[in-house]
């Protein structure tokens, strides 16, 4: 089956908070994630850079830590969600308006926006995701012991789901071909942050 990008997001199966992301794609397979301390991106391969003039929505901001909270998405709109948590907006708004604002990809195939969003804080954890598509705008609370994923095709309504990692590295590898995702098809690469006292970021970038 072919879900085209994923996120997952909530606590992983010995409960620590994590997020994570895939790029899945047929059409535009050359790309990879460049990992930072605080952030992470979707950009061309070298030697494919050209491909950002056939296609605007493949290289993004995927993932951003303010603070105690990672905020994860499959576009731009990751940009304005962390900007508007980092303001005060409280996380269900601030993942809310941006999708609206946003809306989904004006693409060949009307591509949805998705996204999750991770607090860590003990005394006040909360994750968040939701999905923007043509027909409809959605946004969930994921329960406090729970973790989920949702897809830009065929699975556009959160699913629970067991996350099997300890390490950032470990949940790179687990999206993008372990568990409940290895039966989805064309994986390219991927990226996870896990709350560890800190967030840490990992990517993933087959050979």
């Amino acid at each position: 089956m072919y879900l085209g990008r994923i996120i997952s997001a909530g606590l992983t199966e010995d409960k620590k908070p994590y997020v994570a992301y895939r790029v899945s794609s047929r059409s535009f397979p050359n790309r990879q994630v460049k990992a930072l301390e605080d952030e992470a991106a979707i950009i061309p391969k070298e030697g494919f850079e050209k491909d950002i003039f056939k296609n605007t929505y493949i290289a993004y901001n995927c993932l951003k830590i303010v603070d105690d909270i990672a905020i994860i998405s499959n576009g731009s709109q990751t940009d304005p969600i962390a900007d508007k948590i980092a303001l005060g907006m409280n996380i269900r708004d601030a993942l809310t308006y941006s999708l609206i604002t946003m809306d989904y990809e004006k693409d060949d195939y009307n591509t949805p926006r998705i996204a999750a969003v991770v607090k860590a804080n003990k005394n006040d954890y909360q994750a968040y995701i939701g999905i923007v598509t043509e027909s409809k705008i959605l946004v969930e609370k994921i329960s406090n012991d729970k973790a989920s994923f949702i897809s830009t095709y065929e699975k556009n309504t959160p699913e629970e789901v067991v996350f099997k990692a300890t390490t950032p590295e470990e949940g790179c590898e687990f999206i993008f071909d372990k568990g409940t995702f290895k039966e989805f098809e064309h994986p390219v690469c991927s990226v996870a942050a896990i709350f560890d006292e800190k967030w840490i970021i990992s990517g993933y970038n087959p050979k």
